[in-house]
């Protein structure tokens, strides 16, 4: 049926305004766009609530929008939900993600789409997006948050050698298989690399996108809430506050982030900073971790929340030693409510990161020594102030309009290749 596309050619926009050609589209027909993923939700994580929110800007603008998946929480309401049944837990995980990908190609024959939108997990496709990174490689990165080497070498065994896995991956490499191939989108640069090492194509060959964010959203001053958010948490005015902010705290690095606590406190005195962690709560063991390093009033976790500017608003500085993340959006947040970030070079999100200015790199999460370092600077007031105008600049560039406008111009070329093609 011709709904593939081919990808190729030099990035189409820059973050300081609106894409090439992209005002002759205004008036331009209405797309027909298939999107494909397990499920759909505004509050999902990654792909799930990127997908629905880039189809509340095409239902907008007069497009039709399909979603193909097991689940869908009603957002947008124009968008027309096509159910793929969901296999019971009994069956195989590898089964079940094969089942998904065949399925969804069936469904998606049945129609005639200008668009058909893949995250990873199906077969067909004219522009693919993954959010998640190269499978195999952040999977081996997130092993390795596993300090335990027997523990992890058994985590390997258990996870790079299963059918789930190698299902995994032949799926997410339909994209690369397909002649002609889809436009093909990195959400970082360090995505597109992984990309290009592990599929043997060319970076050039790979549109490089950065996620977009609600900007206005995050860097809206909260100093009413400030202090009475400090107060609960148990901090003064002056303490520098680091915030932490993730579901999964071990992939995240939380156990470096303990011990680069205890160090800069013993370093610096207690009462100097504190550490906030919202998402996740800790397990038994790191809350034996947190009392073996005497660290109860200096951490606290706050757990789960749907506010998440008002931790940005209360905290200083955001700091993420994860051990993967394809491109953390929190970085961004937090970086628009003027929080500069630090975080891995096994982050995407440090492709926005200019060292000392804005934020940190280190490379690894495992070096405690360095991630007391990038804290450190932050405790200089001056050093501070500055990288938080820095970071509220950078910030800005990264817009969820600025984004969805050049998914746009790609799914107009998208478009235009697959009637070439059919």
């Amino acid at each position: 049926m011709g709904v593939f596309g081919e990808g190729s050619g030099e990035a189409l926009f820059t973050q300081k305004g609106p894409p090439r050609n992209f005002f002759k589209y205004l008036q331009a027909p209405t797309m027909k766009v298939a999107f494909g993923i397990e499920n759909f939700s505004l509050y999902g994580g990654g792909a799930e609530s990127y997908a629905v929110q880039l189809a509340q800007t095409l239902v907008s603008q007069g497009h039709e929008v399909h979603f193909f998946g097991h689940e869908w929480d009603g957002t947008p309401e124009p968008a027309i939900f096509h159910k793929i049944g969901c296999l019971p837990k009994v069956v195989p995980p590898f089964i079940r993600l094969m089942h998904f990908a065949l399925a969804h190609r069936a469904a998606v024959a049945k129609y005639d789409f200008d668009v058909v939108v893949g995250f990873g997990n199906t077969l067909t496709m004219n522009v693919y997006q993954s959010h998640g990174g190269v499978h195999q490689q952040s999977t081996r990165k997130k092993i390795a948050a596993v300090r335990n080497p027997v523990v992890r070498f058994l985590k390997q065994l258990g996870v790079l050698f299963t059918p789930k896995h190698f299902a995994r991956a032949w799926i997410e490499s339909a994209a690369f298989r397909m002649n002609p191939r889809p436009i093909i989108v990195a959400i970082s640069d360090m995505v597109r690399n992984d990309m290009a090492e592990h599929f043997n194509i060319r970076a050039d060959e790979i549109r490089l996108m950065y996620n977009g964010i609600d900007v206005a959203k995050f860097s809206a001053a909260h100093e009413d809430s400030r202090s009475k958010t400090r107060e609960e948490l148990g901090f003064g005015p002056d303490a520098v506050l680091f915030l932490f902010m993730a579901y999964d705290l071990r992939k995240k690095g939380i156990q470096y982030l303990v011990e680069a606590a205890a160090k800069l406190r013993d370093w610096m005195g207690a009462g100097r900073f504190g550490v906030v962690v919202v998402g996740g709560l800790p397990s038994p063991a790191l809350s034996r971790m947190v009392d073996r390093f005497r660290l109860k009033d200096t951490m606290a976790f706050v757990g789960s929340t749907r506010e998440p500017e008002r931790y940005y608003a209360a905290c200083d500085v955001f700091v993420l030693p994860t051990f993967y993340d394809a491109c953390s959006l929190v970085v961004f947040e937090a970086m628009a409510a003027g929080l500069p970030a630090i975080t891995t070079a096994s982050n995407g999100a440090a492709g926005i990161i200019v060292q000392g200015k804005n934020g940190m790199v280190i490379q690894q999460a495992q070096d405690t020594d360095k991630l007391v370092e990038a804290m450190r600077r932050f405790l200089d007031p001056e050093a501070l102030k500055s990288a938080s105008e820095a970071a509220r600049q950078t910030a800005s560039l990264f817009t969820r309009e600025a984004n969805h406008r050049e998914m746009l111009e790609i799914f107009r070329e998208a478009t235009e290749k697959r009637l070439r093609h059919s």
